[in-house]
Formats: C-alpha cells, structure tokens, sequence
C-alpha cells in the first residue's frame, strides 16, 4: 500500500481550472482543508494513513496555492466551494469534511452552506466563525511569514516548545513529511500570504450569523484542539459549547497548533470513531 505522501497527484477540472487533488483508502469520503501555507505535501502522510483505513481520504489544493492552477480567493466561502466543486466532479453526494487551521473556517462554511451533503465535520486547531475574545500571539507571525520554516519555527508554530515529548514528536513528524516534498510550492510570498489574511475580516463580521446557527445546526461536529495554541486559542470555543449541541471537544495536552500531528494515532482514533458513529 503506498504511503500517503508518496500518492499520486491528479486533476480535477473546476471552473476551467486544475486543481490538484490525491486520494487514498475505502468508506465514505473525507474531504480535507488544508492550513495557512499548506499543500498536498504538507500533511503528515502518518495521520493521512491513519483516517484512511476507515473512509477514503481526499486532500487538495486551494486554486493558486500548491499544484493548483489560479489564485487562492479572497472571500473564503469561495474556497469553500472549492470542496463541493470538487466533490461534484468526484460524483461524490455525501461527505465528510475535515479542516485544520484557515482550513477549520474552511471546513465551517463548507457545512453550513452544504448541510445537506455534510455528513459529519472535524475542525482541528481553528476557531469558530464570528468574534473571538483571544487573538493570535505575535510569536506566530514572527515564525509563519518566514519564506521557508526550518524545524525550530516549526516546533513555535505547530508544537509546545517547552516540552520535549512535543519536540520529539515535531522532529518525527517533519521526518515523515520531508520524505517526499516540493518545498517550491509552498506559499511564500507577501502577495500570496495576503489572500489567506483577507478572509479574516469576513469571518469576524459573519454576515451570515453561523456563529448563532451553532444553536440549531444539526450537522456534529468534532473539535480537536491543543492546550496551547498560538494561532487559534482553545479557549475561544468555551462560549460557544454550551448553545452548540452537536459539537464535540477534544483538548489534547502538552500540545500546540499540530496536534494530530504530535499525536497521529490518538487524533485519527478519536476521528474515526466520531465518524463511524
């Protein structure tokens, strides 16, 4: 069986555009969005075989980022369309869907406005939509907007650098990852990093009060957070959990931004139950 990260890449055509998607596994779909900077490559090809023994996995990437061809949008219910143009071209109708990071607004968009295709939602290390109380620390832009990230920014962007099993697990990790990557299509440029940053501001303002629609959402939904991340705090999904009756939320220890990364199995265990239940 061939390691997630040595797949290969294929095409769909989405509004006249190619965009680079791989698949792997048997069982009901998981479509996956993906984080600031991150591209095929970038997952850890552990975790992506892991969820794989239960569904069939589908990584992609964003037009204009990675093999894809075109520009990332700017609005990011646009992006996530980007799921369900995918899926349409897969002749897919049911999903799940999974997000990390910006892929975690991502993934929310792509649920509330496809609820009826949604089977099910994982957000891992993102926020919900709306407001939140606790912003980023200043440490992750020092560290995510270098052009190319060595192991030590990626254990402050991703990892608690305080504690050595998660510094253990960060070199493990980025091991399994650099097996196989094209470091070239990584997002480096100010242009290119802009284009994630714009849809800040419409998440915040949350036109389509998502946020409050928590309360009746019907779709159930995993969160999978670390105890210390510094991009996406934790400790934004408190008040929402009491008026949002099917999410779930799993905070995992000595953990930072990559925790199913720091913990593959664990996390791919926790998700695959979700899913089968």
């Amino acid at each position: 069986m061939k390691n997630s990260n040595t797949l290969n890449t294929e095409y769909a055509n989405v509004d006249d555009l190619k965009i680079a998607y791989r698949k792997k596994g048997n069982g009901t779909p998981i479509i996956l969005a993906n984080r600031f900077r991150g591209t095929l490559d970038t997952w850890d090809p552990l975790f992506l075989d892991l969820l794989s023994k239960n569904n069939t996995v589908i990584t992609f990437d964003y037009t204009g980022v990675g093999y894809s061809e075109g520009e990332l949008p700017t609005d990011i219910k646009e992006v996530a369309g980007q799921i369900v143009k995918l899926a349409d071209y897969l002749k897919i109708d049911k999903f799940f869907v999974l997000g990390w990071s910006y892929g975690g607004w991502v993934a929310q968009y792509a649920t509330f406005i496809n609820s009826s295709r949604v089977l099910k939602t994982v957000i891992i290390g993102s926020n919900p939509i709306g407001k939140n109380e606790i912003p980023l620390e200043p440490l992750f832009i020092k560290h995510a907007l270098k052009p190319i990230n060595d192991l030590e920014d990626e254990i402050i962007i991703f990892y608690e650098p305080k504690s050595e099993k998660s510094r253990k697990a960060a070199e493990e990790s980025r091991s399994r990852i650099y097996s196989n990557i094209d470091i070239s299509k990584i997002p480096s440029t100010k242009e290119e990093f802009n284009r994630y940053f714009a849809a800040a501001p419409l998440v915040v303002e949350d036109k389509e009060n998502f946020r409050e629609k928590y309360t009746t959402l019907q779709t159930p939904i995993l969160v999978i957070s670390s105890d210390h991340d510094i991009s996406y705090a934790t400790e934004n999904w408190f008040p929402l959990l009491k008026n949002a009756p099917t999410i779930q939320h799993i905070i995992l220890p000595d953990s930072g931004h990559a925790m199913h990364f720091q913990y593959p199995e664990l996390s791919a265990k926790y998700i695959n139950i979700f899913l089968k239940n």
